[in-house]
């Protein structure tokens, strides 16, 4: 078993923290709050005092952060050339492939490995240990990590070289803003015209409109039980999250020179939703902010 440092501790990276612990592996967090650091404890972690002090000795660092700033701060020169030679350092927070690829570079001169490891299931899958993790970096790391992500995940896949996890992460969140608005349209039309929602639901689900917001995440209220949406579009994934991350695949369209008009305009409804005071509510009640009266 290894010893892990975990270094931020929120909705996403306590449960994973916890799913390493439960696994048998000797983890150290830190965290900005001492509630996190507490919840960590009384689950059988141990808790540092600042990110060095967590990592002094650990054989893996895993990171989940809240940008790309954040992330560029913590694996600064002085932090990594603290670690022992070949610590395996994971970066699990969404964020620009740019600076995932720096951070990485970094950490290779200095005799660690690094991979960048974004996450897809929200936070119940991080609390169940279901994740899909999407990497990026040496096939050599990626293979060193992958008992250690298995104890947080179900689904591991190697996208390519550093930074290569973050662009593919960035392009399924855009996706998925894209099919839980033109779902979220489509109810809404068929509601306006007297339909029962889950009878339209199920019908679609059988036709050729299938996605996974129809199967699993329905942002109608009361269609699915244990969705958002019936219980008031609290937990699951913020809109202020999404909102970043179709930025994030607005700026990667830039640098290519990519054009991406539907993922643009899911950017420009997302940012009014949360202008509008729902940031913190999960991404399925954009349909609120359709069903508003023209």
């Amino acid at each position: 078993m290894s010893n892990i440092a975990f270094i931020g501790l929120g909705n996403m990276g306590g449960p994973m923290a916890i799913n390493l612990i439960k696994k048998g592996h000797h983890v150290i967090g830190f965290d900005l709050s001492e509630e996190a650091l507490k919840i960590l404890v009384s689950e059988g972690g141990q808790t540092a005092e600042s990110a060095v002090e967590a990592s002094k000795g650990a054989d893996v660092v895993i990171s989940m952060l809240p940008s790309g700033k954040h992330v560029a701060d913590l694996y600064s020169e002085e932090f990594i050339s603290s670690l022992k030679p070949n610590t395996l350092l994971i970066d699990s927070s969404t964020i620009d492939a740019v600076t995932a690829r720096t951070v990485a570079e970094l950490a290779v001169s200095k005799g660690c490995r690094m991979i960048d490891a974004p996450v897809s299931g929200g936070t119940a899958g991080a609390q169940a240990g279901t994740l899909t993790f999407i990497v990026g970096g040496k096939q050599e790391d990626y293979e060193k990590a992958r008992p250690i992500l298995k104890c947080m995940g179900q689904n591991i896949f190697h996208a390519g070289e550093s930074g290569a996890g973050q662009v593919a992460k960035i392009c399924n969140n855009m996706l998925l803003a894209i099919h839980m608005i033109g779902t979220s349209e489509a109810i809404n039309l068929g509601v306006k015209h007297g339909l029962n929602p889950q009878i339209l639901s199920e019908i679609m689900q059988k036709s050729s409109g299938k996605n996974w917001s129809l199967d699993v995440y329905n942002p109608y209220p009361g269609v699915m039980e244990n969705a958002p949406a019936s219980r008031n579009y609290s937990g699951g994934f913020a809109v202020d999250l999404m909102t970043k991350d179709l930025g994030l695949a607005a700026e990667a369209g830039l640098e290519t020179k990519t054009s991406t008009p539907l993922g643009n305009t899911a950017l420009n409804l997302y940012r009014m939703w949360s202008e509008s005071g729902n940031g913190k509510t999960d991404f399925s009640s954009i349909i609120q902010f359709l069903n508003r009266d023209l």
